[in-house]
């Protein structure tokens, strides 16, 4: 995969020379390393980690992994780091493989400590992008409870739109088409 860049305060993303890292203007974006799955299988910490990291969202993502290898790949899930930090302060993921339709479903979460920073707008925007670089994806889409105005925040400030009610009451669905 070759390097790419966009310019935009809190929204430019480059991709590493490894495919398994994206970096925005204030985050890391990687590929779960198999030692921190191991640990979170374990109920185990590491010192890389926020204080409040795993949350419970990340914990059952984790434990997926295994009937879901393809979520480890290049286009699955990542945890998002803080650059600053270094540290871990949550997920996000693409649920591959994208439906017959290109449909490409994607997943996030901010450890509370870190929440109303913009970190979960910031990594929904990047890994959209680069999830709409993906052969025969066309459309990225997620799934929020109304009654979670945050989450329904995090997907308007990363360029989501409103494309229907989703299929459990009180919820929405939103996507981005390429």
């Amino acid at each position: 995969m070759s390097s790419t860049s966009s310019t935009g305060s809190t929204g430019s993303i480059s991709s590493s020379p490894a495919p398994a890292e994206l970096l925005t203007d204030r985050l890391r974006l990687r590929t779960w390393p198999g030692d921190d799955v191991a640990a979170v299988l374990a109920g185990e910490w590491s010192a890389g980690w926020a204080e409040d990291f795993p949350a419970e969202g990340d914990q059952v993502i984790v434990g997926l992994f295994a009937d879901n290898p393809a979520w480890l790949g290049e286009f699955g899930h990542r945890q998002i780091i803080e650059r600053e930090s270094g540290l871990v302060v949550g997920s996000i993921g693409l649920f591959w493989p994208p439906g017959d339709d290109g449909a490409l479903e994607i997943g996030y979460g901010v450890v509370a400590s870190r929440r109303g920073r913009g970190y979960a707008s910031e990594a929904t925007r990047a890994l959209t992008a680069f999830a709409l670089t993906a052969p025969g994806v066309h459309s990225v889409a997620a799934g929020v409870e109304l009654s979670n105005p945050a989450s329904v925040r995090v997907l308007e400030k990363a360029g989501f739109e409103r494309c229907g009610d989703g299929p459990e009451e009180n919820t929405a669905r939103y996507r981005v088409i390429r």
